[in-house]
């Protein structure tokens, strides 16, 4: 097991979201939110070290890598996005950022379906495991390779490290008739033809202080 990098206690987590999380809202969870919040975070660390589904060196990375990313799209897909759009994201794996992403989607705006897509059967099964554990999420579980989905199926597409940024974005552009967004740790932004950045934003991870950028190509 992992012990100490994916321990913790309900008081870190709450913790976490009151100094952070909340702050970069401008409001309070509800209790159904911080409830869903919750399982995630529980079925993560109980199934996460024996499927390897996060590899985080302390308890404050796993928080960062389970949370921040998404919140920070959730926030601007809030201002922008529509309650109804379809999100997917591909090679969910651990569920991060596609769980928390619907948890905070449905606290900001008032929902938004995101499917997690994920070929692998065991990792499929735990993420059917979150998803029947929540309540504010609208989450649907695929089973498939991204090859294997419709082109055009979806307002939004998202993935966090499962392809290189430039396949991502043309992958992510067959799948998205809205927006894709494109998770960065380092290197260059990519680009695709017909596509454009219509959101840039850098950031760091609040605990572990890892500079991130999240680009949001539009189409057109």
């Amino acid at each position: 097991m992992a012990g100490n990098a994916l321990g913790g206690s309900r008081e870190r987590d709450d913790e976490y979201v009151r100094t952070h999380l909340e702050p970069l809202f401008g409001a309070p969870l509800t209790s159904e939110h911080r409830n869903d919040l919750d399982a995630y975070l529980c079925e993560l660390r109980a199934w996460g070290a024996r499927l390897d589904l996060v590899a985080p060196r302390d308890q404050d990375e796993f928080l960062d890598l389970a949370l921040w990313d998404a919140a920070v799209v959730a926030r601007e897909e809030a201002l922008r996005g529509r309650a109804v759009d379809r999100i997917v994201d591909v090679g969910s794996g651990g569920g991060a950022p596609g769980i928390p992403l619907a948890i905070f989607l449905s606290a900001l705006r008032g929902g938004g379906q995101v499917t997690l897509v994920e070929p692998r059967t065991k990792r499929v099964s735990f993420l059917r495991t979150v998803a029947g554990r929540l309540r504010t999420a609208e989450l649907e579980v695929v089973r498939a390779r991204s090859d294997e989905l419709p082109e055009g199926g979806y307002d939004v597409a998202i993935s966090r490290a499962t392809l290189a940024p430039e396949e991502w974005l043309v992958e992510g552009g067959r799948l998205a008739r809205g927006a894709v967004w494109v998770l960065l740790a380092r290197g260059q932004d990519p680009t695709l033809a017909r596509w454009s950045v219509d959101r840039a934003l850098d950031y760091a991870w609040p605990l572990g202080k890892q500079q991130r950028r999240a680009l949001r190509f539009a189409r057109g």
